[in-house]
């Protein structure tokens, strides 16, 4: 079949599927069907059998769970060309998260039985996995130690800076940033009032523009938040 041209690119971007011969992503690429979620639409619930991944066309899927409080933490978030969903699906286990989508999301499945034989036919894609699977548990380590050891400034810090790595802009509202953080859109709002006015931030419709990154680093460093 004829790759569809943003599935191709996603595929290719990817820094598992990427690895595979074109042949070898065209074959597996047949084997899928295409799946389009609104904001809010459920992927797969803990639970669910691992009987396919997912690569992430347009849009966000976010990982999340309820703490033993019935409290939403939110692990992580992927967009394009990110493929999801792997761990259950290598060893044929139940999902262990809930994926939502975060916006309007387009995906494309990729049945179980199809990927192991890409794997076990190209291997060069298992190193690729693994290392894809440790970046991501050690950043799921990361946010859990954040919970535990930052409060809302801190943490509220801590993702400004990783989203603003490249630009400094983070293009969301104060409601999503505090749908991200499991925090109250008041409280976020608050302490990003506050550090406008130290000069640390600006506000805009745009989004939220990081202007002193030293002194939003230095609130993770001391755990205190301000």
């Amino acid at each position: 079949m004829a790759i569809d041209r943003t599935l191709e690119k996603a595929m290719t971007a990817s820094p598992v599927l990427g690895l595979l011969s074109s042949a070898m992503r065209e074959k597996l690429a047949g084997s899928g069907s295409n799946l389009t979620l609104e904001r809010g639409g459920l992927l797969c619930q803990r639970g669910d059998p691992g009987d396919a991944v997912w690569v992430v066309l347009e849009g966000e899927i976010e990982i999340r769970t309820s703490s033993l409080e019935g409290r939403e933490v939110r692990y992580a978030s992927f967009g394009p060309a990110a493929v999801i969903g792997e761990m259950a699906a290598l060893d044929g286990g139940v999902r262990s998260t809930d994926m939502i989508a975060a916006t309007r999301t387009r995906l494309w499945r990729i049945p179980r039985a199809p990927l192991i034989e890409a794997i076990q036919g190209e291997p060069a894609t298992a190193v690729a996995l693994i290392a894809e699977l440790a970046g991501r548990l050690r950043a799921a380590n990361e946010a859990l130690e954040a919970m535990r050891t930052l409060d809302l400034g801190g943490r509220l810090a801590q993702f400004l800076l990783g989203v603003t790595a490249e630009r400094p802009l983070a293009p969301m509202t104060q409601t999503e940033i505090a749908r991200r953080l499991s925090a109250s859109r008041e409280k976020v709002n608050r302490k990003l009032h506050a550090w406008a006015r130290e000069g640390w931030v600006a506000l805009a419709s745009s989004g939220v523009r990081v202007i002193d990154r030293p002194a939003l680093a230095g609130l993770i460093d001391d755990g205190a938040g301000r």
